[in-house]
């Protein structure tokens, strides 16, 4: 009746992640692929009728696959998938970390494949994963859309599945900025209101706008210092003439240096406000604005051909 489908990139959690009592597939992306292609292979060398996908970071909680049975039992053929209840463990002895926190985000987020069960009727219907989306990122939300656009039903199931948080290094919030690429194909596919059908927020526009200002008074400054290179230092009337450029560009570093600021609080006051916490957050968030804003040209772009 059922068959469990991982995708691994060779973590040492994979050992963790698979159930026993049930049919396991894991699909190895040695080709750096991503998910989406790995998880197709899966589900098409499955040959039950429904198909589990887990993550390779991921732990089954005690007795899940007994739950996953009840879970799928006696569901309409209208439901295409069952989502798994997520449980993220974060310390009880401090405040969670920015990282911990995001993580801690996929308790409530929707149709996430870190457990995920579709009928493979469904799969084979819609496609299966659009391949076009390369990392672990909107592929799980485009499917779900794509099959109640096809008029299928998802619900959520009563098993549950423990994901602990990893430690991905000091500049993981920034490399998690890639998926800004991703999102421009999910607009591209789904339309401008599709963060509203999967319930997902987003900070680009105020990203925009921080790399906005922050490009706004490197331009100003760096042509100020080429004109006063070009002229004589102190000239009265030169000085006079670059008023309004002085001006533009205090406006131009105040408004980034606030944005800045702000993002970077809004990181700080939640978390446990350690030294290395601090620091971390003040890095990444001068430099997160720029990439998440990068990132999405460059999937417009792609988008685009």
């Amino acid at each position: 009746m059922i068959t469990v489908v991982i995708p691994t990139i060779g973590r040492a959690s994979l050992k963790a992640a698979i159930p026993e009592g049930v049919p396991v597939i894991v699909v190895e992306d040695t080709e750096r692929r991503g998910p989406a292609a790995a998880r197709n292979a899966g589900w098409r060398a499955a040959q039950t009728p429904w198909v589990v996908f887990l993550d390779d970071d991921v732990v089954p909680g005690e007795g899940w696959v007994e739950a996953l049975v009840k879970d799928l039992e006696g569901l309409p053929e209208n439901v295409a998938g069952s989502q798994g209840r997520i449980e993220v463990p974060l310390p009880r002895d401090r405040r969670p970390t920015d990282a911990e926190r995001n993580t801690a985000g996929l308790a409530d987020a929707e149709w996430i494949t870190a457990d995920m069960a579709y009928r493979r009727a469904a799969l084979e219907k819609v496609g299966g994963f659009d391949e076009r989306f390369p990392r672990a990122y909107r592929e799980d939300a485009d499917l779900a859309l794509r099959l109640r656009e096809a008029g299928f039903r998802l619900v959520r199931g009563e098993r549950v599945t423990r994901h602990p948080v990893r430690d991905d290094g000091f500049w993981s919030s920034v490399r998690f900025q890639r998926g800004n690429a991703d999102d421009a194909l999910m607009r591209r596919i789904h339309g401008p209101e599709w963060r509203s059908l999967i319930g997902a927020g987003g900070l680009l526009p105020r990203h925009a706008a921080t790399t906005a200002l922050g490009l706004t008074a490197i331009a100003l400054a760096t042509a100020r210092a080429l004109a006063l290179a070009r002229n004589r230092a102190g000239r009265r009337g030169h000085a006079l003439r670059g008023l309004p450029g002085a001006l533009a560009f205090a406006l131009s570093a105040a408004g980034w240096a606030a944005l800045t600021v702000k993002f970077a609080w809004e990181r700080i006051a939640p978390g446990p406000r350690t030294p290395g916490e601090v620091a971390r957050m003040v890095v990444t968030s001068v430099a997160i604005p720029p990439a998440a804003c990068l990132h999405r040209l460059r999937g417009e772009l792609r988008v685009r051909r």
